[in-house]
């Protein structure tokens, strides 16, 4: 008799463990990049650069209550891209993917606007993969940087053309 509940506890136990290890069944893959602005123009130029070890967070609220439901931290890689896996559960759910650090010393001032990005995860919106993208989001350098002036020139004219110096009375 002993035995026979030993082999009925040892098999609830090990159940109990194969359903709690198991993995996420269709989780949303919510990804993203962190980059620093040399420029301190707001957005990504060609002189941008992508921050390894950048830390973001991704809370969703419920539409109705907008309590937190949900909340989960990333680091970003090497190539400044972070990747978070969201429990399907989480589907319609409004979510926000927040800049909270990184280890840059002298790009640590959060982009005004593009400090944060927000998701809505659900699955009824035409996009057939589990992949979220979030726009980029960007911490800005303490000074301009060197050649940003040449950049911005060259974004300028590839923009606005000839035209731009007309409009704005730019001289060159």
């Amino acid at each position: 008799m002993i035995v026979k509940i030993a082999i009925l506890l040892v098999l609830c136990i090990h159940s109990t463990i194969v359903s709690a290890i198991r993995p996420i069944k269709n989780p949303f893959n919510v990804k993203g990049r962190v980059y620093c602005d040399p420029c301190r123009v707001g957005f990504e130029t060609p002189a941008t650069t992508y921050i390894a070890g950048a830390e973001v967070n991704l809370q969703c609220k419920d539409r109705i209550t907008n309590e937190i439901v949900f909340n989960k931290k990333a680091e970003s890689d090497s190539s400044g891209s972070y990747s978070i896996l969201v429990d399907e559960k989480q589907a319609n759910q409004i979510c926000d993917v927040r800049l909270v650090s990184n280890p840059l010393h002298d790009c640590k001032e959060a982009t005004p606007g593009r400090d944060q990005s927000r998701i809505i995860l659900n699955r009824f919106n035409g996009i057939a993969t589990n992949e979220r993208f979030v726009n980029n989001m960007g911490f800005m350098k303490t000074r301009v940087a060197s050649g940003c002036a040449k950049i911005l020139g060259t974004l300028k004219s590839s923009i606005m053309g000839n035209n731009f110096t007309e409009i704005y009375h730019v001289s060159n």
